[in-house]
């Protein structure tokens, strides 16, 4: 069972298979709760639950009319999350643009060269002012992610973080792809913003001072 691709699953789920629910729950259960939780911030942390559990009730009340017409599973599911998560911002009273230029201006970008002295990434031993760096640089881009318009945190998720191809980031928001291109690159313009561009590594002593 766990074999068979998604489509296959919820063919096999629509016919009565109980196991094949059971088996895409399984496969995308982590990912659609990191994208909602994301998605909602810490504001609305509190009803990630509720969005998680509504887009699986949605899936199996359609269990029965499911058509990929075009979409994968996984498109269809996020697309459910989204599009609840936006219901949820709306009725709490912020806007959340449907245009496809979600600013005025152009993207800011860094002026001269990044810092360029990075931490080498992971090893087998990892130095301990390197590793309370890269903790610190998580938890900011954590915070920058929580900073940026809903629709362009949702195309940064949707195509970083869970590995959707534009053109499906695309479907699953329900805009046009440039639209999509557009949100992508706002994204990325306003997270280096945020991280900084020259985020500088801790001193010593503040290292020493994180790893109490």
């Amino acid at each position: 069972m766990h074999d068979l691709n998604d489509d296959a699953l919820m063919s096999a789920y629509a016919a009565g298979d109980a196991s094949a629910f059971e088996a895409l729950y399984a496969r995308h259960q982590a990912s659609l709760y990191r994208f909602i939780r994301r998605l909602l911030g810490p504001s609305m942390a509190a009803q990630t639950d509720e969005v998680f559990q509504d887009a699986w009730l949605r899936v199996v009340n359609a269990r029965a009319q499911w058509d990929p017409q075009g979409a994968s599973f996984r498109t269809w599911l996020f697309t459910l999350a989204n599009n609840r998560v936006i219901d949820l911002w709306r009725r709490s009273g912020r806007e959340v643009s449907i245009e496809a230029d979600d600013d005025s201006d152009e993207p800011w970008e860094p002026q001269g060269a990044a810092w360029q002295h990075w931490p080498a990434p992971a090893s087998a031993v990892v130095p301990s002012e390197d590793l309370a760096f890269w903790r610190r640089a998580g938890e900011r881009l954590l915070h920058c992610l929580d900073e940026l318009p809903l629709p362009q945190r949702s195309t940064f998720l949707l195509h970083h973080d869970d590995g959707l191809p534009l053109a499906e980031v695309a479907a699953a928001l329900g805009v046009g792809f440039e639209t999509a291109k557009t949100r992508l690159r706002y994204a990325m313009s306003k997270l280096r913003t945020c991280m900084g561009a020259h985020l500088a590594p801790l001193q010593p002593e503040a290292a020493q001072g994180e790893l109490r």
